[in-house]
């Protein structure tokens, strides 16, 4: 079962009456932080982080660097297994009511149900297409017309066929930065994955290729949920439902991205958001 946020409960309506539209939707809960402690090695690095993060949103991580808001990005992909002594040492972390750190939890089923997008765009040393299929030719799949339908849709999903169409045999290096950075998107999205983390993916690209990535992030929550590490404030309000701001490895504040940006409720958030964080 999935969790789930409602609205406090009003008074009884009749079925055929249309709610007011300020009535607040009810929000699938896709992930859960459960007062979550995580070290490396003796070093703890996040401080009982408690949150929920809806289903097809967009939720944006902000706050200085060093504040653990990407260690939080890779504990939902358990990126963090890779270095030795990191650990969750309290609370539990979930995907649709799973506990992604238990025993019995297969971490290759695990990350293809989580995709990641990196902050430098890390194209793969073969052609636009061999990119775009990678993922499926490692689960197994051969059949030529399923690979040509996912390579188109996932260019399309990303912005990007129009672009390469027609070179798609071509070296995906020979692209720009804000196109590679949209291929590794194609990439991410052709395994339909149900969460896309993004490790700050405009912080290396031009305002307009940054703009066009920021697009592609709004539409595809309609499809993925979105957890995004930034740097840049105005990103967070221009393509986030959602903020959390994290500072020394604890979560400060989270919410709607423009109640927390207009009006923060902690000191600290609104110290950080106006520029007076010292």
């Amino acid at each position: 079962m999935h969790a789930i946020i409602e609205t406090p409960p009003t008074q009884a309506r009749p079925s055929s009456v249309t709610l007011p539209a300020t009535q607040t939707p009810v929000e699938e809960i896709k992930i859960r932080f459960d007062h979550v402690d995580f070290a490396y090695g003796a070093k703890q690095a996040l401080y009982d982080i408690h949150l929920d993060i809806p289903s097809r949103q967009v939720t944006a991580f902000i706050g200085p660097s060093g504040c653990g808001k990407s260690t939080v990005l890779r504990c939902l992909n358990r990126m963090n297994d890779m270095v030795i002594g990191a650990r969750v040492t309290s609370g539990t972390i979930s995907i649709d009511g799973e506990d992604i750190n238990r025993p019995t939890q297969d971490v290759t089923e695990l990350r293809k149900r989580v995709g990641m997008v990196f902050q430098k765009s890390n194209p793969f040393p073969d052609s636009i297409y061999g990119n775009v299929t990678y993922g499926l030719r490692i689960a197994g799949v051969t059949d030529k017309a399923v690979l040509d339908e996912a390579v188109e849709t996932s260019l399309k999903g990303a912005a990007l066929w129009d672009e390469v169409k027609d070179r798609l045999h071509t070296s995906a290096f020979g692209l720009s930065g804000g196109q590679q950075q949209r291929l590794c998107i194609a990439r991410a999205v052709a395994v339909r994955p149900e969460i896309i983390l993004m490790d700050e993916p405009c912080s290396a690209l031009d305002p307009i290729a940054t703009a066009k990535v920021e697009e592609l992030i709004v539409q595809l929550k309609s499809e993925f949920t979105i957890v995004i590490v930034t740097h840049n404030m105005e990103q967070a309000t221009r393509c986030s439902d959602r903020t959390a701001f994290y500072y020394l490895g604890k979560l400060i504040e989270y919410g709607p991205t423009l109640e927390l940006f207009q009006n923060p409720k902690e000191k600290q958030t609104s110290e950080y958001i106006t520029g007076r964080f010292s």
